[in-house]
């Protein structure tokens, strides 16, 4: 590794089609040295996963346009953006569709109401780390 790649930001897209909770992430993201773009639908989010080849995807579930589930089938489908890790960040916390995001390809199915915005920060430097 050389020292660019040390001194790179990591960059994040964000799938967050409610106004307010997508600033506050944004924010504590760009708070704490991410990079980050933000996506308010399911398509924008493949869009910008083709365009800026993020190092995680965080994704909404409930989005208009195309919904997580149906964003992560797509990305995972796709040879640009298959090996990009995607975390679920949503309200949703039944059991069925944990299992569905695991089964689709998430690295990880985070609770926004479990979680901060910092804690959110946390685990995706943690991930990345390994």
């Amino acid at each position: 590794m050389n020292n660019n790649d040390k001194n790179k930001k990591i960059k994040v897209l964000l799938a967050e089609d409610e106004d307010i909770l997508r600033r506050i992430y944004l924010t504590k993201f760009e708070t704490e040295g991410l990079e980050v773009f933000a996506a308010i639908n399911g398509e924008e989010a493949f869009e910008l996963a083709i365009k800026n080849e993020p190092d995680i995807i965080l994704l909404d579930v409930i989005m208009p346009k195309a919904d997580g589930f149906f964003t992560l089938k797509k990305l995972k489908e796709n040879e640009k953006t298959k090996d990009i890790p995607v975390m679920m960040l949503t309200n949703l916390a039944q059991n069925g569709d944990l299992e569905e995001g695991k089964k689709l390809g998430a690295i990880d199915y985070l609770v926004k109401a479990d979680l901060t915005p910092l804690q959110v920060v946390q685990k995706i430097k943690e991930f990345l780390k390994k």
